[in-house]
């Protein structure tokens, strides 16, 4: 299986990209070379083909990031995002009760190792595939072919808690995306996520091949028909 396959079998524009969280900077590999505005523009990097690590304290810049991630913050970085959180509410964008049950990361980060799944290295964690309605249909459809799609309805805000939701459940999730990842990615107003866990990439794949070729004959089907 290789992320040729996803990008060819879904006709992706952006590439997948593997997310591995792992304890120390893997050697071969440089760190970021700047700390992003929040978590999500690393997946950006990553998409322009570019494969590096941060540290715990690259995803400090936005307060959000660093709760779904787990980063350990001081007692004034945690200040911070309780002010974040509470414009959010002040704004009626989020309800304070609904801040618990944001999917977070069970480990602390130490290093996130970012890069196109075509050239990982290492075993990701979770693969993260941006692409439009259809696309991430025939990612559901397969999903639930191979047994492992997740039982709650599309996340919105915060996106990035769409890689917890994967890891935590190890089936598939699946966000709308929100206006902040949206600024930091560039993802269009046509165009959302799935999370698929790294260890469930392989069997995502050969259910993918059997749907797409399904839908193909499917849809020629109902084509048929509709003329009629």
């Amino acid at each position: 299986m290789t992320q040729d396959e996803l990008t060819e079998l879904l006709n992706l524009s952006s590439p997948a990209v593997a997310i591995a969280f792992v304890d120390n900077p893997p050697v071969g590999i440089e760190r970021v070379d700047r700390s992003g505005p929040a978590s999500c523009d690393y997946w950006r990097q990553a998409a322009e083909g570019r494969t590096f690590f941060t540290l715990a304290d690259d995803h400090k810049a936005c307060p959000i990031g660093a709760h779904t991630h787990h980063v350990l913050t001081s007692a004034d970085e945690q200040e911070q995002l309780l002010g974040l959180i509470q414009n959010m509410v002040g704004l009626s964008y989020i309800k304070m009760e609904e801040v618990p049950s944001i999917p977070r990361r069970v480990e602390p980060l130490s290093v996130a190792v970012y890069g196109p799944l075509a050239s990982a290295t290492l075993p990701p964690d979770v693969v993260l595939v941006r692409g439009n309605a259809r696309q991430l249909m025939l990612l559901t459809e397969a999903a639930q072919l191979a047994g492992i799609a997740g039982v709650g309805p599309a996340m919105g805000r915060p996106t990035c808690s769409v890689l917890p939701a994967a890891i935590n459940s190890q089936t598939v999730a699946a966000s709308f995306g929100c206006v902040g990842n949206r600024v930091y990615t560039g993802a269009t107003e046509n165009e959302a996520y799935v999370a698929i866990p790294g260890k469930h990439v392989g069997a995502m794949v050969d259910s993918l091949r059997t749907i797409v070729n399904a839908n193909a004959a499917i849809e020629q089907f109902h084509r048929e028909r509709a003329t009629q």
